[in-house]
């Protein structure tokens, strides 16, 4: 499945079953990009990412970190704000909770983002429509 497909199939705000499927071509897609850079589609990671980012769910903020550290090229596609679609501060209450290196690691880097001002403004729902308008114009 491309970006293309993954877009008509479940749009940007998948739910129930759909969000799994989701999950599931994400943690392949990362799991190829580990193997080696441009192995996995990061622009479909990517998209995988803004889906899990509308649905809010703090369960998904350490899948969404995996895919974005699984190479120089994901890091660069997926943007930080991703991990918070339950917004910023009940992101980094959920991963000062989770008590592993992934979860500390991203902890970090959102304080690192957060200090550089790349959450000034931030909103989930800004987010959320910005990202509307760049894959649906």
């Amino acid at each position: 499945m491309d970006e293309d497909e993954s877009l008509h199939r479940y749009g940007l705000h998948p739910t129930g079953a759909d969000l799994d499927e989701v999950r599931g071509l994400l943690r392949a897609q990362t799991r190829l990009e580990q193997r080696a850079q441009g192995d996995g589609d990061t622009e479909l990671m990517k998209l995988c990412c803004v889906q899990l980012f509308n649905a809010g769910a703090l369960d998904d903020v350490l899948l969404i970190w995996n895919a974005k550290t699984a190479s120089m090229d994901a890091g660069c596609s997926i943007d930080i704000q991703l991990l918070c679609g339950s917004g910023l501060v009940s992101t980094k209450a959920h991963l000062a909770s989770q008590r592993s290196p992934e979860a500390d690691a991203a902890l970090q880097r959102l304080l690192v983002c957060e200090q550089a001002g790349d959450f000034d403004g931030f909103s989930a729902a800004m987010l959320s429509a910005q990202y509307a308008a760049y894959y649906m114009p």
